[in-house]
């Protein structure tokens, strides 16, 4: 049995920081491409497909001979810009794990303080403002 508490508002998620007054809270965005959001600074986005679009984006260039295709791999990989794609295919795995860790089960959703979650809504305040009246902020 999940610790979470879950609620339901209604489209797309997005995730901000509670409020200025408050202690800043861990704040993630979770989605994929299907789903984009608008994040604010100070938000954590996790983009769940960014693995297999970072992987296709890596191998996209490469020639159909698998020798020719090794050395081509390798001389990407040791180049600034292979350096940051697999920055990013890093960031993206660590990404999907701890969205997995928290237990979110559908996109887009949004994450504060790994502990609560709420799916489907569109508006950042609104979503919020949820999350703080079920922890008695006002």
């Amino acid at each position: 049995m999940s610790t979470h508490q879950h609620f339901w508002p209604a489209v797309a998620v997005i995730g901000v920081l509670a409020s200025v007054s408050h202690v800043q809270a861990e704040t993630w965005a979770i989605t994929d491409a299907a789903h984009p959001l608008n994040v604010p600074a100070g938000v954590r986005l996790i983009r769940l497909d960014d693995q297999q679009r970072i992987e296709a984006q890596l191998s996209r260039t490469l020639p159909s001979d698998p020798q020719q295709a090794s050395m081509a791999a390798q001389q990407m990989l040791n180049s600034p810009e292979g350096t940051r794609l697999l920055t990013e295919l890093a960031n993206a795995q660590q990404g999907a794990a701890d969205a997995w860790s928290v237990g979110v089960t559908k996109v887009p959703a949004v994450v504060v303080d790994r502990q609560y979650v709420i799916y489907g809504e569109s508006d950042v305040a609104a979503a919020i403002k949820t999350i703080d009246a079920a922890r008695g902020r006002p």
